[in-house]
């Protein structure tokens, strides 16, 4: 009969029927269709420092990454990242075997775990966690095995017999994220070296999402687990040029690790988009040569949005986590009798004009994360300031 399928098997992989359309693509659907400020999404609403924009510029009109780039990366950017990252963490890496570029770091996450978990593999990951996390989990054929971070004194911790309790024979690899998305945590010193310590007693592979490595504040400290003992030939860590220098949509991401470990992330990663984003590489390379002052500048305008947000959520009734790190802040809005963020987020958009994100969709116990609900703060500061307005008037 016409139009009809030859099967009723679903179209989608079931590997991936339990995911649909993401939440962001929800909620900014719903702050456009009701003209509200978007502090959903995590992206700036101005771009990163005009002379890194020029780069890009320069680069297309000089024919640099017009075409198709090394399978690697460009040369100069591979450099680059190599050189960040002796400069900042005492890392050293070779850039012609030590480091890949990818379309972002949801590209080089995807690629590391289908190179790195064969089915029925278990992979423990940090709850809350970003939904990509799951998703790539998922095609690979993996297990997720949630390690919840719990409220405790005005920050989520790490249960660190949790962590441990969660690793069986069966476990291939541990996914941590710190700075920490949706949450803010930054992992202690302390809760690092016992993390690199059950890696290395279990022989556990370790892919850290450090995208947030230039935004800790306070008195919270970035360091990647890959320069703890044991750790740099088992760990590969992902970095991203996104967040970093506010140019979300260029889409240049990157892996470091062993020689052995970023062959195999390269194997799956020229599978998906092959290369991506060349001359926005170039631009790139520029922006990881930028002096600390800009690390430092960018990180005090970040601090500056933190209050005004965090002021405006606590003067509206809301329990807020102020973030060690990264540009989200999660709060609990049990306080002002409401316990589901999913009902809220939906009909904040009416009631108040602003968009954010229930945290329990980063959550696979959803009761866990039903009270939690995250707004972005890397927006301007007027935007923050009326966004707070209408959430204390709420």
């Amino acid at each position: 009969m016409t139009g009809m399928t030859s099967s009723a098997r679903p179209h989608l992989n079931r590997r991936l029927a339990e995911f649909g359309t993401t939440i962001f693509a929800e909620m900014s659907a719903l702050a456009v269709a009701t003209g509200s400020i978007n502090l959903g999404q995590g992206f700036p609403d101005t771009d990163g420092p005009e002379e890194i924009r020029e780069a890009a510029v320069r680069a297309l009109r000089d024919g640099r990454g017009n075409q198709y780039p090394p399978g690697p990366g460009v040369p100069e950017l591979r450099t680059a990242i190599a050189a960040h990252q002796l400069r900042r963490y005492g890392l050293s890496y070779d850039p012609d075997t030590e480091v890949l570029v990818t379309a972002g770091a949801t590209e080089a996450i995807a690629a590391a775990l289908l190179a790195l978990v064969e089915p029925g593999d278990e992979v423990v990951a940090l709850e809350p966690y970003y939904d990509s996390y799951a998703a790539s989990i998922a095609m690979a054929g993996g297990r997720r095995v949630p390690v919840t971070l719990r409220p405790h004194e005005g920050r989520f911790r790490l249960d660190l017999d949790e962590l441990r309790a969660a690793v069986t024979d069966r476990t291939r690899l541990l996914l941590v994220n710190t700075p920490h998305n949706p949450t803010g945590t930054v992992l202690t010193r302390a809760e690092l070296a016992a993390v690199a310590e059950l890696a290395v007693e279990r022989d556990l592979l370790v892919v850290t999402d450090e995208v947030y490595e230039h935004l800790v504040f306070d008195d919270a400290e970035h360091l990647p687990l890959a320069t703890f003992p044991g750790m740099r030939e088992r760990t590969v860590s992902i970095g991203s040029a996104g967040k970093t220098y506010s140019f979300t949509g260029w889409k240049v991401g990157w892996v470091t690790a062993a020689p052995e470990l970023v062959g195999a992330v390269r194997s799956a990663k020229q599978f998906l988009t092959y290369v991506a984003s060349g001359p926005f590489q170039y631009a790139v390379a520029e922006a990881l040569a930028l002096p600390d002052s800009y690390y430092e500048e960018f990180r005090r305008g970040m601090l500056a949005r933190r209050e005004i947000l965090a002021e405006g959520l606590t003067a509206a009734g809301f329990e807020v986590f102020r973030p060690a790190g990264t540009y989200f802040i999660t709060t609990d809005i049990r306080p002002l009798g409401e316990k589901d963020g999913f009902a809220f987020c939906r009909a904040l958009p009416e009631r108040a004009g602003v968009v954010a994100i229930p945290n329990a969709v980063f959550y696979d116990d959803r009761e866990a994360g039903a009270p939690f609900v995250r707004f972005a703060f890397c927006k301007r500061e007027e935007v923050l300031r009326e966004a707070a307005e209408r959430l204390r008037a709420m």
